[in-house]
């Protein structure tokens, strides 16, 4: 049997699907395809020029650059000369974030696009390890260092002309179990973990993804996510290969945003048939529907949300889509989809089956509105020490408000905190085991072990599983309230209810560690907030009008209390009890938040200790406290 490496899936994908096109890439204000076959040529050149550099087995070779053709062509030309891949977010600014990523992994070689490039030139004087930069984008001049990847291509055409032999005996030689990548955490509260991924938990999760969604191979998707993560680099890039599936990149702008606007045209222009997507991207996504609703007048936005309501209604959790009375809502669901949703369905390109949504959890609520759309956003759940898909809902099988059905081929428990299975319905920590889990972290014995027990992976994460074998993720083990009695409850849903409920409030994060009470570091949304004042002729100058400000957004808080219009949707000891009001957001340039989007808890409570102390004081438990009165005066 041939061994299951990247290298043998891509050859045997060009084998069955060598005239069907693999990318898709914006040149000269179009999309242009390139197929199975020609991607071939590609890598095959890039891995021998490889090898005419002395690239040998087991070096190490990193690449930080935007989604696109070489992309796919760097990583399986790293592959194929049996090198390891560190991939590396582009999102990382932070030059020593990026010279540890470099350094500990022992990188000889960079693989840079033109805007990363930069980055590395400001720091490989203190990387003896590194060699060489390969550049994918031509520059005007190149240090002795650097080499253009046309360039590189035709020292790889010679070697293939005159060593072939050795070429395809260096590919062929590549184990399954070798490394293939080493995907560095985000280093939410220490230094970043190096995550050591071999070819066989690639192609194991990649099986074990296609058994749970077959993918045929006329599907195509816009790759809307970074490339280097997991999430995108299996579920995306892997999985549509292993099936002779399409992917396209998005057109890159001069600047973040500039890309981020070209995703709604490039969306039209590839008609892709599903989406990968995270919680930010699908409240953008609704934001702009609502929008463009609301932009018709009344009438409309009065009969969409009626149309919602009957969606609503007809569809359920899903699971139980149209069943008993609910039948009789289908003529009238049939009737708004097609002089509704169909139109809002054309601005995704019209073929849009799905979503598949990874990392964060994803609002209940905005599952039910993209599915009532008739595109659902359905949520996975997954880690990269998973490589990374664990679970997902599926067009053949899901429940909204679920992490879906376990993949194939994988064993998941629910552990409580000494490692004892619990049974179906019970809260505990995730555990799985399978041919996807990690080898263990580079350079790390300690972290392996601490995760890693009898081949079992303890995720860290708190769920449970339910009759019909559905995963319910509740958020992170670790980062659980935990009272004065001892009792935990994960903060994820509250804080995600209170945003979504809340237009004033823009980010919250929960915090109770053996305490009386919970508190809530809250960051408001300044706009709403001034907006509202204005409307209510209040001026936040005056004392008295932030004092009113202050009660408004306690009230607020107080929707999820006894008597609230949200009340028992969870448990009151876990709602904040007192506030403090923060002047700054949590983001990824001020470490709040790491590249994924999630919260650094860790780093966030450590910086406003003082607060959350002060919170716990008769005071501080005064929402009109002079701290959050001096924050919401200084709100423009």
């Amino acid at each position: 049997m041939k061994e299951r490496t990247l290298p043998n899936l891509f050859e045997e994908s060009v084998r069955h699907f060598s005239k069907n096109v693999l990318m898709w890439e914006k040149r000269d204000d179009k999309y242009v395809g390139t197929t199975y076959s020609e991607m071939q040529n590609l890598i095959h050149k890039f891995a021998a020029g490889l090898m005419k550099y002395g690239i040998k087995k087991g070096d190490r070779i990193a690449l930080i650059s935007e989604g696109r053709n070489y992309w796919v062509a760097s990583e399986l030309g790293i592959l194929f000369t049996g090198a390891i891949n560190v991939p590396i977010s582009t999102k990382i600014d932070e030059l020593s974030d990026l010279k540890f990523r470099l350094a500990h992994s022992g990188c000889r070689m960079v693989v840079a696009s033109q805007y990363q490039a930069s980055k590395i030139k400001k720091i490989k004087n203190d990387l003896p390890d590194l060699e060489k930069i390969i550049l994918l984008d031509k520059p005007d001049t190149l240090d002795d260092d650097e080499i253009f990847i046309g360039e590189l291509l035709k020292m790889g055409e010679e070697f293939l002309s005159s060593s072939r032999k050795e070429f395809d005996e260096r590919w062929n030689s590549i184990s399954e179990n070798d490394y293939a990548n080493i995907c560095y955490t985000s280093g939410t509260t220490a230094d970043p973990k190096g995550i050591i991924l071999t070819h066989r938990n690639y192609t194991a999760n990649v099986e074990q993804s296609s058994k749970l969604l077959p993918i045929p191979e006329w599907y195509v998707s816009l790759l809307m996510l970074p490339w280097d993560h997991a999430f995108a680099h299996t579920a995306g890039i892997y999985t549509l290969m292993k099936n002779g599936a399409s992917m396209a990149s998005v057109q890159q702008g001069k600047t973040l945003l500039e890309t981020l606007k070209n995703v709604p045209k490039n969306i039209k222009e590839i008609k892709p048939t599903f989406l990968l997507s995270v919680p930010a991207l699908a409240k953008n996504f609704r934001k702009n529907i609502e929008n463009g609703i609301a932009a018709k007048g009344k009438v409309v936005e009065k009969m969409f949300n009626k149309a919602l309501e009957t969606a609503y209604s007809y569809n359920g959790n899903g699971w139980n889509k149209g069943k008993g009375n609910k039948i009789f809502l289908k003529p009238l669901y049939a009737f708004y989809d097609k002089i509704l949703f169909s139109k809002i369905r054309e601005n995704f390109g019209g073929r849009l089956e799905f979503f598949i949504g990874g990392g964060a959890l994803l609002d209940v609520e905005l599952q039910y509105f993209f599915y009532a759309l008739g595109i659902p956003m359905f949520q996975g759940y997954g880690l990269t020490e998973a490589a990374p898909v664990i679970s997902a809902n599926v067009p053949k099988k899901h429940k909204l408000g679920s992490s879906g059905a376990i993949v194939a081929d994988l064993q998941v428990k629910i552990c409580d905190t000494d490692g004892k299975e619990l049974s179906i319905g019970e809260k505990g920590e995730i555990v799985v085991k399978g041919e996807n889990v990690m080898v263990g972290y580079w350079k790390n014995e300690m972290a392996t072990k601490e995760v890693i027990k009898d081949g079992w992976l303890y995720t860290g994460d708190l769920g449970y599983l339910d009759d019909d074998g559905f995963l319910y993720v509740l958020g992170r083990f670790k980062s659980l309230l935990i009272s004065g009695d001892g009792e935990k409850y994960s903060p994820e849903g509250i804080e995600e209810a209170l945003t979504e409920h809340s237009a004033f409030i823009e980010q919250v994060m929960l915090y109770n560690n053996q305490s009386p009470y919970t508190i809530a570091l809250i960051v408001p949304n300044k706009e709403a907030i001034l907006k509202w004042a204005e409307e209510n002729k209040i001026s936040y100058h005056s004392v008295e009008g932030q004092k009113s400000i202050l009660k408004m957004l306690e009230g607020e808080i107080a929707k999820f209390k006894t008597g609230g219009i949200y009340e028992g949707q969870f448990p009151e000891r876990w709602i904040p009890s007192a506030i403090a009001f923060l002047g700054e957001g949590f983001t990824e340039q001020n470490k709040f938040m790491n590249s994924t989007l999630k919260m650094v808890r860790g780093k966030i409570t450590e910086f406003y200790q003082n607060r959350i102390e002060y919170l716990y004081t008769p005071e501080g438990r005064d929402i009109c406290n002079h701290q959050n009165l001096t924050i919401i005066s200084r709100l423009k």
